[in-house]
């Protein structure tokens, strides 16, 4: 079993929703970053996101975009992110899980699935590669035993959420607005509701629930309807305050996952 999976499975036996974290690789600086993710870890995360800054990003809203260009001001390259990800590896055993954009990943090509394992990550999620084109990316990468994270949105419909069933490992991403990262959580909580039992129904593997959580109480509230809850642009807030005000938030978060 994938360190993913058992992640979920852990947490569910201790009776909460998984609680997935978001941080930019290289937001502000590698030693920077590498501070900010293992303040993340040890206050409670379950699995890390980390985030392979791109140019163009097209689904995050401007606190992701604002770290994305720090992080690429700082250097970042997706071999010096991969070497970030060997260096989390060496001192935690959660789940890493590389978040990007399609472009960076096709540059590195045939040698990205030996390069992310080597590294110690443990699956891909791509926001913008498609099922149909998923095979490029997702064939080298679960060769090595990486886990491929789908992405469902509440205007998918059944047979593009039967397509991401069909590639989708370790867990499937369940984007719960309309809208970029960031954006205030304010679904009708009766269609969410009704959005996240479809997706659970639909898929075999455990379902995370993120954009727009924010605080414990929202989180709360989707851990009764997901296995994991995620979270991205307010640990990015909070870690650019302090590395304390990010692990605080974390702790809260965390605590919010209790079912």
């Amino acid at each position: 079993m994938s360190r993913i999976r058992s992640a979920f499975e852990n947490a569910n036996a201790d009776g909460r929703a998984a609680l997935v974290g978001y941080l930019t690789a290289y937001d502000p600086d590698l030693d920077g970053s590498l501070e900010r993710i293992m303040a993340a870890c040890d206050a409670g995360l379950d699995v890390l996101e980390l985030g392979v800054p791109f140019s163009d990003p097209t689904a995050d809203g401007p606190d992701v975009q604002a770290a994305m260009l720090r992080a690429l001001a700082a250097g970042a390259t997706l071999p010096r992110v991969l070497d970030l990800a060997r260096a989390v590896r060496e001192r935690t055993d959660i789940p890493i899980v590389l978040f990007s954009y399609a472009n960076p990943l096709v540059q590195m090509g045939s040698r990205l699935g030996a390069a992310a394992a080597n590294a110690g990550v443990d699956g891909l999620l791509v926001v913008d590669c498609p099922p149909a084109h998923a095979a490029e990316l997702r064939d080298p990468a679960v060769a090595r035993g990486l886990d491929w994270i789908g992405l469902v949105a509440p205007t998918t419909n059944e047979a593009r959420m039967s397509a991401v069933a069909e590639v989708s490992t370790g867990f499937v991403y369940a984007v719960t607005l309309k809208g970029v990262t960031g954006a205030e959580l304010d679904a009708d909580a009766e269609a969410l509701s009704a959005q996240l039992a479809a997706v659970k129904e639909r898929f075999s593997i455990p379902v995370a629930a993120g954009f727009g959580v924010r605080s414990a109480k929202q989180a709360k509230a989707l851990a009764g309807k997901a296995d994991g809850v995620v979270v991205g642009s307010a640990l990015i807030r909070a870690a650019a305050q302090s590395v304390g005000a990010l692990a605080d938030l974390v702790r809260d978060l965390h605590a919010g996952t209790e079912r």
